[in-house]
């Protein structure tokens, strides 16, 4: 891909994203899709109810055509998690597994939003009180303190680094860390304590987090413990860039009829946006996600021309 700037990155293989990356391209818009088609909700399921689809369809089926249409139309697909973004005027900046730098006109979040858990004693009881599952919205509470991180991705490894420029000690718990080679290299160049081959069996402490107790017998003393589990949480870090969530239950990004969010250029589809949890509602959101992202960056290179 040239070193110049995309009209519209899609964050999230699924059907709202990659629906989105078609329309996107068909207006004639530099597309490119960020996410792994295998963590979709979709990949595992029985597709029944879907228009068109006759009988029961596997769900990695389908995706897989539609994959193979997002190419066919020229949209670029980069099977990487995206790490971190930040807004640096009209622009957005996203870091992505390999460590490169992406500047995108518009971003579309195109993700689910389940938060997968441990599922381990302790964890619930400990939740907000040293038990976070966001490294970007918590480290700074975590200053000269003692840490651990768990997970086997890349969401784990960017955590665990990004820990280090707070906490006075850093553990990563991974059964089988499972990275980018240049993801693995800065973790191998870190001070990060790795514990590969373990797993959590206990998180221990009273009123706050003071052990992670390892299922080999183990024991890390720590004053929190950041769970991490796959790719990075995308309502955390679109609320970072000042997104905002439904003011009801905070619990998806809050989007118009246009799928837009609060923020200008940064569009939502798909289960991120909100209920029913279902393909039709993804892609009828990701083509209008698609068509008004790709319009409103098409309208800010023709001003940047006419501006010259």
């Amino acid at each position: 891909m040239a070193e110049d700037i995309v009209d519209v990155l899609i964050v999230g293989s699924g059907p709202a994203g990659l629906q989105a990356a078609v329309h996107a391209v068909r207006k004639k818009a530099g597309v490119v899709v960020l996410g792994k088609p295998e963590r979709s909700s979709i990949y595992r399921a029985h597709v029944e109810n879907y228009l068109c689809v006759d009988g029961v369809t596997e769900g990695s089926d389908l995706l897989a055509v539609a994959l193979n249409q997002a190419r066919r139309f020229g949209v670029e697909l980069l099977t990487e998690d995206l790490l971190g973004v930040e807004q640096v005027g009209d622009l957005f900046t996203v870091r992505i597994e390999s460590g490169r730098e992406l500047k995108a006109r518009t971003l579309i979040f195109a993700t689910g939003t389940a938060r997968k858990k441990l599922k381990v004693k302790g964890e619930k009881e400990l939740l907000g009180k040293g038990v976070s599952y966001c490294v970007d919205c918590d480290a700074n509470f975590y200053r000269n303190a003692r840490v651990a991180v768990v997970g086997n991705e890349s969401a784990a490894v960017d955590g665990a680094v990004t820990l280090t420029k707070y906490a006075a000690e850093v553990h990563l718990v991974a059964q089988k860390l499972e990275v980018s080679p240049e993801l693995r290299a800065e973790l191998e160049n870190s001070p990060v304590q790795v514990h590969e081959g373990e797993w959590v069996k206990e998180i221990g402490g009273d009123k706050a987090v003071e052990s992670l107790l390892l299922e080999s017998g183990g024991t890390l003393a720590v004053d929190g413990v950041f769970v991490e589990l796959g790719a990075k949480g995308m309502m955390e870090l679109a609320t970072t860039l000042g997104v905002m969530l439904d003011s009801e239950t905070f619990s998806h990004i809050a989007t118009n009829k246009k799928q837009e969010t609060s923020i200008a250029g940064i569009y939502a589809a798909g289960d991120i946006a909100g209920p029913p949890w279902q393909m039709a509602k993804a892609v009828g959101e990701g083509c209008v996600a698609g068509w008004e992202a790709a319009n409103y960056a098409l309208a800010q290179k023709r001003a940047a021309r006419e501006a010259a």
